[in-house]
């Protein structure tokens, strides 16, 4: 399933058992912890997992809660709300003992890697997000935004109850394949074994609730309300223009809340790490390590669609 230079450790972090997926020097000071988003795996990571081990980083991708074999999986909604979720990351830091951590995250991954370092909850050197805009622009245009409010519908039918769980999760969770097979930009990103296993992920006992209970525990427009101060954390934030649940202006305006900040857009979807892995990792290499960040794809002047 992953590279052989990745290994599968159990690691105890707050209540939970956490199987992460390491590579890299084990004694490293520096902590690249990558968070994955739904309806994904730590195997969402496989492609820049060498790259940060290959830059010194001890790399860390764990199953987040309710994924993979992380344990337990608990059934209520209320134990994947988001301070729960924030308290698993910070946990997994401690447990690290890592001096210098750079955070990246995707999707809901990539939400809590947000939200992580505007709380301060612990300090990070570096932050990385792919396709999820920062919280308040994602709050200005679910409360303002038509067609935001359209793409996200899907929002409101997770917070149905049994239904979505059965749909996914039906015919060895074939809707989850689909959504990685077809839903890509490049054809023939992912491989039938990459897609097998989200699926088996998708369809273990009590995963699909597990996953839908992020949604459930936090609807959007609580999950991505506050008030924020100016992030100083140097923040690199890279974008799949094809995303078809989020749009490519959510993004803009971010440098005007975020310090120091980098944005880069790929032709890609919202799996962009996946899909075009080595636009990603060429300017993850060059952010990480101080170089001109490369770009692929220009900035479209009006992106609004």
């Amino acid at each position: 399933m992953f590279d052989e230079n990745i290994h599968r450790r159990i690691i105890a972090a707050g209540d939970l058992n956490f199987e992460v997926f390491c590579a890299g020097d084990p004694e490293s000071s520096r902590l690249a912890l990558c968070l994955h988003g739904f309806p994904e795996h730590a195997h969402s990571w496989r492609l820049q997992m060498p790259l940060l081990a290959r830059l010194g980083y001890r790399v860390w991708a764990p199953n987040q809660r309710g994924y993979g074999n992380t344990r337990p999986r608990p059934k209520n909604r209320a134990y994947y709300h988001r301070d729960r979720l924030l308290e698993d990351v910070a946990a997994l830091i401690d447990a690290s003992g890592a001096k210098e951590v750079t955070l990246i995250g995707h999707d809901w991954g990539g939400a809590l890697a947000w939200l992580f370092a505007l709380r301060a909850v612990r300090p990070l050197e570096r932050l990385v997000v792919m396709n999820l805009p920062h919280p308040a622009r994602f709050y200005e245009h679910l409360m303002n935004d038509r067609a935001q409010q359209k793409r996200s519908r899907y929002e409101r039918f997770f917070q149905i109850p049994w239904l979505p769980d059965w749909l996914l999760s039906r015919n060895h969770a074939s809707a989850i394949g689909r959504m990685f097979s077809e839903g890509l930009t490049r054809s023939g990103a992912m491989s039938e074994t990459d897609v097998r296993v989200f699926r088996e992920n998708a369809a273990a006992r009590g995963a699909m609730t597990a996953m839908l209970n992020w949604y459930r525990a936090n609807p959007f427009r609580e999950a991505f309300a506050g008030e924020f101060a100016v992030l100083e954390t140097p923040t690199l934030m890279i974008w799949g223009v094809n995303d078809i649940a989020l749009g490519q202006e959510m993004t803009i305006g971010t440098d005007e809340i975020v310090q120091d900040f980098t944005l880069r857009y790929l032709d890609a979807s919202h799996s962009v790490q996946q899909d075009a892995p080595e636009e990603t990792n060429a300017i993850l290499e060059a952010w990480l390590t101080g170089r001109e960040v490369p770009e692929f794809l220009v900035p479209n002047s009006d992106p609004a669609r």
